[in-house]
């Protein structure tokens, strides 16, 4: 969306940072690192994990370019673990409380003059105190400190397109386009579908829209005739969940598309542009998205009407040494070695949001995704711990929404006890931004209370000499909800 400026480069870094780090003249002692970065190397085994449970201070400069004029400036952080706060020249532009999800700030008011240098400073926060998930007791896994993945500036017009949500059923489409304020009687929005394939011969469909919705722009081929519909300000499901904006729907019935499959993972792309009345674009954003049908039934996974069986397992994204901080190679790699080595068709990406990276290879080479909010049977206590999961849930769902390969959100504490109230929360907030998918929440006890599509449990019942699985009815009385074993032999 919009232009995208990479900052991966030349940062200063220093742990344990003292309170005027953020500050235009800071002379502490620092090291250069570059994008993703751990806190602390570690050894490839048998260390105590306190090491990288500390605070870490980023600082980077970088100068306020002249085509920036009459533009919003936004920041992105695609992940920092695991609370961070993000200074510009000397001003709080914000916290943000989860170390799996990306966030955006506007930085817009607070850039200097064109030509002068802005300071950038992030302060990371890895201890294990933190009053949000996954923390508050025992954890089963490392929850590495440090900047981990891509940080970057797009620079977008006063109006522009905030997001969109591609959802499929079979080979209808339907979008849903937001821009960030109200109707512009002179801007034009124009979509295009095309097969994403490189070495292909692309066929597109097009389509325009005025405020005035004149039908004589309508174009079709062989993808099939496209219409938009203006959907009100504070519809129920706007593309990105805000109840502010413009929202659009698009739809479209696309018989000649190839449906996604982990055997035939064919690819889309559908492009948006917001152009002035005059034919200049301001504004775009493109959207890979593959046409398929999922359904969790009683009786099994189904994929395009077809009952499809799920073999698979759950992926850590640490590696040794360095962390989370893996780049983009080593986290498509992932990917590669779970369908291509293990011949496997599913990941389950325990226990929390991971690299779009990742997720977009699973895309690629059809690898099923089954992803969850972060955390591990703790349920914190405190109403700001408690918002924090719900704003988890919100956050996954909006960012995560267009890949094709996830199958299944993952709305609970992975083997948390039952708490009605904050589950029928998450379970339909997850619904309420995207009603093509169902919802889990990985369970480890019998006959929990199922507030969600599927009960998702970790059956370790198996000792290598008694018969496999428990049978689903010793494990849940409701038999016409959908049931999967998530975890499996893993002790």
């Amino acid at each position: 969306m919009g232009r995208r400026i990479y900052l991966n480069d030349g940062w200063d870094f220093v742990r344990n940072p003292p309170e005027n780090i953020m500050d235009r003249n800071f002379t502490g002692t620092c090291e250069k690192v570059r994008i993703p970065h751990t806190f602390c190397v570690t050894p490839y085994n048998y260390f105590d994990e306190r090491i990288y449970q500390l605070q870490g201070g980023y600082r980077k400069n970088f100068i306020t370019r002249p085509e920036w004029g009459n533009h919003r400036v936004f920041i992105t952080f695609d992940g920092a673990a695991h609370r961070t706060t993000v200074f510009l020249n000397g001003t709080e532009l914000g916290i943000h409380s989860c170390g799996y999800t990306a966030f955006t700030f506007d930085m817009t008011p607070y850039l200097v003059p064109e030509g002068k240098e802005n300071i950038l400073c992030a302060v990371v926060d890895s201890r294990e105190s933190l009053d949000q998930p996954p923390f508050g007791f025992v954890i089963d896994y490392m929850t590495y400190g440090g900047i981990y993945r891509d940080i970057y500036i797009e620079v977008k017009p006063q109006l522009f397109i905030r997001d969109a949500f591609v959802k499929t059923r079979g080979t209808d489409v339907e979008a849903l386009i937001t821009l960030n304020s109200g109707k512009s009687e002179s801007a034009i929005l124009t979509g295009t579908i095309s097969e994403w394939n490189p070495s292909a011969e692309k066929k597109n469909a097009e389509v325009s829209l005025t405020e005035k919705k004149t039908d004589d722009s309508l174009k079709s081929d062989d993808y099939g005739k496209l219409e938009w519909e203006c959907v009100p300000a504070g519809a129920e499901n706007p593309a990105d969940g805000c109840e502010d904006g413009i929202a659009y729907r698009l739809t479209a019935s696309c018989p000649q598309a190839r449906l996604w499959t982990p055997e035939n993972p064919f690819l889309y792309v559908l492009t948006v542009k917001l152009s002035e009345s005059d034919g200049t674009v301001m504004d775009f954003i493109s959207v890979r998205f593959g046409f398929r049908d999922i359904a969790m039934r009683a009786d099994g996974f189904y994929l395009n009407g077809e009952k499809y069986k799920i073999r698979g397992l759950n992926r850590h994204q640490s590696y040794p040494y360095f962390g989370y901080a893996a780049g983009r190679s080593l986290q498509r790699y992932d990917a590669d070695i779970l369908k291509n080595e293990l011949s496997l068709n599913a990941v389950r990406t325990s226990h929390y949001p991971q690299s779009q990276y990742f997720i977009d290879r699973c895309d690629e080479i059809g690898l099923l995704v089954f992803t969850e909010i972060p955390g591990w049977q703790h349920i914190g206590i405190s109403g700001a711990w408690r918002s924090q999961v719900v704003r988890n849930v919100r956050d996954m769902v909006t960012q995560y929404r267009n890949h094709p390969s996830v199958f299944l959100w993952g709305v609970r504490i992975n083997e948390s006890c039952d708490d009605d109230g904050l589950y029928a929360l998450t379970n339909s907030e997850a619904h309420r931004l995207d009603d093509t998918r169902p919802t889990g929440g990985v369970l480890y006890l019998k006959h929990s209370h199922l507030m969600e599509d599927v009960y998702t449990y970790n059956d370790f019942l198996h000792d290598g000499i008694n018969p496999g699985c428990a049978m689903k009815r010793k494990i849940t009385s409701d038999m016409k909800k959908a049931y999967l074993i998530s975890e499996y032999n893993g002790h």
